[in-house]
């Protein structure tokens, strides 16, 4: 299978090699622009498909896989800290708290868009104002949604997960792999 990854993510890279080693990366220079009124899982699949419909149209014999990841509070998405003070204000706000993280895919073939997404509930420790500032301190949480990264220094804010560890860093590689399958037959 001629797979692309639209993607320049390291962590989704390093995911989809699980299940597939030989693959393209072509990041997508799509404008991710999101409608109004949609939900969380559906600002994720609409712009993973928006993603991957772009490298498709410039690559239409592969496979091509699109993915973008949100984390939520109370309903609210978290994007990428600006800065400092924002990143210091998002791990202050999920300190202690329940959020959930989303990951949309979308896998283009044969002119066809497969759109799916999981959910991961992430549970935060309490944290000090000294383990907060710690943390903001690093370069790990300033390229990330909601500012952290669970795979590195973040996994030392994390209480607890229920779900899917991988969709937590990106891209969720079971049900992918499902998917992946589903396509090939």
């Amino acid at each position: 299978m001629n797979l692309i990854l639209a993607s320049q993510s390291p962590r989704r890279r390093e995911l989809l090699s699980f299940i597939q080693k030989d693959f393209q990366v072509c990041a997508s220079n799509a404008e991710e622009i999101i409608p109004d009124g949609l939900k969380p899982h559906e600002v994720v699949m609409h712009l993973a498909k928006i993603k991957a419909e772009q490298v498709a149209h410039e690559h239409p014999e592969a496979v091509v896989i699109g993915a973008d990841t949100v984390v939520v509070l109370d309903g609210q998405i978290m994007g990428k800290p600006k800065d400092h003070e924002d990143c210091v204000r998002m791990i202050s706000a999920l300190s202690g708290r329940e959020h959930e993280v989303f990951t949309g895919v979308a896998i283009v073939a044969n002119g066809r868009t497969d759109s799916f997404y999981q959910r991961t509930a992430v549970r935060f420790l309490k944290l000090t104002k000294e383990e907060i500032n710690w943390y903001a301190s690093l370069d790990e949480p300033y390229d990330k949604a909601g500012a952290y990264g669970i795979q590195g220094y973040g996994s030392l804010l994390i209480e607890g997960i229920s779900g899917d560890y991988f969709n937590v860093m990106g891209l969720p590689v079971s049900l992918l792999a499902r998917h992946l399958k589903e396509i090939a037959r």
